[in-house]
């Protein structure tokens, strides 16, 4: 399974007391593909920095360039479909370059890619996806 993790998801993941750390885990692990892009990954480290603390920040970062169920997906298209915030286009452009089964979000942003006939993915929340990873689907 090929999955884009939006930045408000992969930040309450970290936390090894998270509800939602099996999202980061499992990605690492292997459980999942995770899907990035050089701009997904910088927007993470810049997040995770001003976030949590920096050792914090440092360490989840390493997992993810060092995990080899990371993959790298550079869209060589912008589809600019997000016009309420271009700034997650980063997301949706890799989701498509990666063919990815999923991009995972809780921003209503990306609700607009719900109703995008082409090309078409699958918007899910945090919430959702966990259900999908801890249930094995």
């Amino acid at each position: 399974m090929k999955v884009v993790v939006d930045t408000n998801v992969m930040l309450v993941s970290i936390n090894p007391s998270s509800r939602f750390n099996p999202v980061f885990r499992q990605a690492i692990s292997g459980h999942y593909n995770l899907c990035i892009s050089n701009s997904i990954l910088l927007e993470y480290e810049e997040i995770f920095i001003k976030c949590i603390n920096l050792k914090m920040a440092e360490l989840a970062m390493a997992a993810l360039i060092n995990s080899p169920f990371v993959f790298r997906h550079d869209p060589r298209i912008s589809w600019r479909l997000i016009k309420a915030d271009p700034d997650d286009d980063k997301f949706s452009d890799c989701a498509i370059a990666a063919n990815a089964d999923y991009l995972v979000t809780n921003d209503r942003h990306f609700d607009i890619l719900k109703q995008t006939p082409f090309p078409k993915l699958q918007i899910i929340s945090a919430e959702d996806f966990l259900e999908i990873i801890i249930s094995g689907s």
